[in-house]
């Protein structure tokens, strides 16, 4: 059953109820209550709602929840924020040994990679009974903000690089949660790229890349989801609070995007309440008593208004009665925890990207007595999740050496070396053990990952390595060895210096409880991967988009590569990155062919034909690109990239089979933002399409001829060149009459000294001084230009 994705069938009956409260009721109402709770009115029968963390599985701690709450506890949400997973070895982490167990499935990250809505829209519905079966109605989730740069502490919580492949999978995320009776909160707006001074950075961000990259995430999911609530982010975004911004919340988010639903501050996110309820924020999370009483002083001194208040809470009213009719109405039972680690493995199955494949060595087909090593720590006890308030208690946990000695069967001789210390340092006596080991095994499984609990909420990562003894064994193991498998665990991209030395490479991230035996499958062949990488992978940290302005100065983040972000600065800078976005390997192939399009009412769609011409059944994300040519060629004066992702499907093929595919998009997909008039446009001129298998395997492509906006007109004052001048309707005759009375010369002289002033790339005033051989009157010329101005509608540039 789907239930409608919207509060504004509740309005009517909640502004019924707001009627009804007292000042101190709407106030509470609007401040939370304890950590996790919204206030509720009781005596109304509007009851709180119960939050919980998490986006690859829940966090509940039933002692942060106690029945009347009320100060958020500052010390309590610190420990949330500092928590890390050690899964069932948490002795130091008591907060985590608290929580609830629950289905760990693979991070955001990770599911990205599986290019796969669907599976998100499943994923998101598990998380839905899970929450219902401990009673909560809101999930804090999912968190959609780029990946900007690989270093940034909670990259591992976010989706891509890229808005459209983001803004699509929370889009399914948000529906599998909503459909099944939990609000979703659709987090952070806007631009919180990094964890360094999170709460007093400012992010400065330049309009264009704004809107085409950082928003168009959130824009995309609200419009396809409609999320039931929406959080602010911590850092400053160009100057302003973004929970204090009625630019961001008023103009852009309910003006321009529609949005109905609540919006919620992050954890005591809000600096000035009253500032936040007059630009939009609804509700502020957790309580907090100092915050209450300075509103409550602000109502009553008239600094906000009671009509202010009241929207947001008949805005939180509505949340409060559409989720508990969803839960009414859609009947869910408990929780299935062995289908959902079922679940979570096939999504970990589907998510893990092959990066190197050498001479097919993958998967592996040991004949009989053949050795294998399995070398690493992390073979026993696997780091499946990130550290920060996104790690939750899992109910258990697939062991990858378990896994592969079953895999492998009895004829294989399996031996495991742990290879390093059990905190990832060097151990001089493991690593000698290991490379001798090795010496005598036909295959070595290298089980690597980052130091653990070194990034995450409020920690951003110090370099992009692995851990140093990792990288020193895997070099070191390369000097001798020429089968070496590598499985990666990680929460970003990561440098990796014996790439060329190595046979294969199967990155998985942080794939949560399913990791252990989806790798075991994977590398062993009873299943095919199909991941494909979901950010750019840079063979230098100097090589990232961000490197000259992370993680900022002097509190300023200034986003210095604009609208080239990810595989965009890659492709117009013409650096190869380690991996691509969009890359990953299979155990089959598969060809395209037969590119066409079509438009139809504004909407374009690409058809194509693939095939899967290899021995295996398997997926095939195929990814659907758009280019422009940049100045001087294009007729928009604007730069843009050399190609943009504005579609992608997931395929499965039997060995064998071909099918017919379609991947559309829609004028706005072809729209650029126009930072002098602030609106959306669309360039005409040709238009580069691509089908391809990842952003630098292009497969399939053509051109068309698209018919466009109208250019915006130019703003005209005295030091526009008159070349560009008089391309304005109408000008030159207006001049010319002018010019006539003022120079007295005949009209044709004065066109022709008017034609030839084009060439000039002084400002019209002075060109004309020089033509005309006297000073003339700037004032009549600037009326002149005003009236052409005020004809075409030209605005003066900020």
């Amino acid at each position: 059953m789907t239930f409608p994705n919207t509060v504004t069938s509740h309005t009517a009956r909640a502004r019924a109820l707001v009627r009804q409260m007292t000042i101190e009721e709407k106030i509470s109402l609007v401040c939370g209550q304890g950590l996790w709770r919204t206030a509720g009115v009781p005596r109304l029968g509007l009851p709180c709602l119960l939050m919980v963390d998490g986006s690859n599985g829940i966090r509940f701690v039933p002692d942060q929840v106690p029945d009347n709450g009320q100060d958020g506890d500052l010390g309590a949400f610190l420990n949330v924020v500092a928590a890390t997973d050690e899964g069932e070895r948490a002795e130091p982490n008591a907060l985590l040994g608290k929580s609830v167990p629950s289905t760990c499935f693979p991070a955001l990250s990770v599911l990205a990679n599986s290019w796969d809505v669907t599976l998100a829209h499943t994923i998101g519905k598990a998380l839905a009974i899970e929450c219902r079966g401990v009673g909560a109605q809101i999930l804090l989730g999912p968190g959609i903000n780029l990946r900007r740069c690989p270093l940034a502490g909670r990259s591992f919580e976010y989706f891509s690089e890229d808005p459209v492949l983001t803004g699509d999978m929370a889009a399914g995320f948000i529906q599998g949660l909503q459909d099944h009776g939990v609000a979703a909160s659709l987090k952070h707006l806007a631009c919180n790229n990094s964890e360094v001074e999170r709460i007093s950075m400012d992010s400065i961000v330049e309009p264009r890349a704004l809107h085409e990259l950082y928003l168009l995430g959130f824009e995309r999911a609200i419009a396809q989801a409609n999320p039931w609530t929406v959080m602010t982010s911590y850092n400053l975004l160009n100057g302003v609070h973004p929970d204090q911004d009625p630019w961001l919340l008023q103009t852009v988010l309910r003006g321009q995007w529609s949005y109905e639903g609540a919006v919620m501050s992050d954890w005591h996110g809000i600096q000035d309440r009253p500032a936040a309820l007059n630009a939009g924020t609804d509700l502020d999370m957790p309580f907090n008593s100092l915050r209450h009483r300075r509103l409550s002083q602000a109502i009553k001194t008239g600094a906000v208004s009671t009509d202010v208040l009241d929207e947001s809470c008949v805005r939180i009213a509505a949340l409060t009665l559409q989720v508990t009719t969803a839960q009414q109405t859609i009947r869910t039972s408990a929780p299935d925890f062995t289908a959902h680690h079922a679940l979570a493995r096939q999504a970990a199955e589907r998510s893990c990207v092959l990066l190197l494949n050498k001479d097919a060595i993958l998967p592996l087909r040991p004949q009989p007595g053949d050795s294998l090593l399995v070398v690493g720590t992390g073979a026993r006890t696997p780091e499946i999740q990130g550290a920060g308030s996104a790690a939750v208690r899992p109910r258990c946990c697939d062991i990858p050496l378990e896994a592969l000695t079953q895999a492998m069967g009895r004829n294989t001789l399996l031996e495991w070396q742990p290879g390093w210390a059990e905190d990832g340092s060097h151990c001089a006596t493991r690593h000698a053990a290991a490379l001798e080991a090795a010496r005598h095994a036909d295959t070595v499984v290298v089980f690597a990952g980052t130091p653990p609990a070194i990034s995450g909420e409020n920690a951003d990562r110090p370099d992009l390595g692995l851990c140093p003894a990792h990288d020193a064994f895997i070099t070191a193991l390369s000097t001798f060895h020429k089968r070496i498998v590598v499985v990666l665990t990680h929460p970003d991209a990561v440098l990796l210096p014996w790439v060329d030395r190595v046979s294969a490479i199967l990155s998985a991230g942080y794939a949560g409880e399913g990791f252990g035996q989806a790798a075991a499958n994977l590398l062993s062949g009873k299943a095919v991967p199909s991941g494909k990488t979901s950010v750019t992978w840079p063979e230098r940290l100097e090589d990232c988009p961000a490197f000259l302005g992370y993680p900022g100065e002097q509190s300023r983040h200034i986003y210095r590569e604009g609208i080239f972000a990810g595989y965009r600065y890659f492709d117009i800078r013409g650096i190869t990155p380690l991996f691509p976005f969009g890359h990953g390997l299979s155990y089959t192939t598969f060809a395209y062919a037969d590119l066409s399009m079509q438009e139809t009412d504004s909407r374009f769609t690409a058809s194509f034909t693939l095939a899967n011409t290899g021995t295996r059944d398997a997926y095939e994300t195929c990814q659907l690109y758009i280019g422009r040519p940049s100045p001087p060629l294009n007729r928009t004066g604007l730069h843009h990239p050399v190609r943009m992702l504005r579609g992608f499907r997931s395929i499965f093929l039997r060995s064998g089979e071909s099918k017919a595919v379609t991947l559309s998009f829609t004028r706005r997909d072809l729209s650029c933002f126009d930072p002098t008039r602030g609106i959306w446009t669309l360039p005409g001129g040709p238009v580069t399409v691509e089908i391809g298998a990842s952003s630098r395997d292009i497969r399939l492509s053509l051109t068309m001829e698209v018919s466009g906006d109208a250019p915006p007109p130019r703003y005209l004052d005295l030091y526009t060149p008159p070349g560009q001048a008089l391309e304005a309707a109408g000008l030159a005759d207006t001049l010319a009459s002018w010019l006539v009375e003022t120079v007295h010369l005949p009209r044709p002289e004065v066109m022709t000294r008017l034609e030839n002033s084009r060439q000039s790339f002084l400002g019209i005033y002075d060109t004309l001084c020089w033509v005309f051989e006297r000073e003339l009157d700037e004032n009549t010329l600037m009326n002149i230009l005003q009236a052409i101005n005020h004809r075409t509608g030209a605005r003066k540039p900020a």
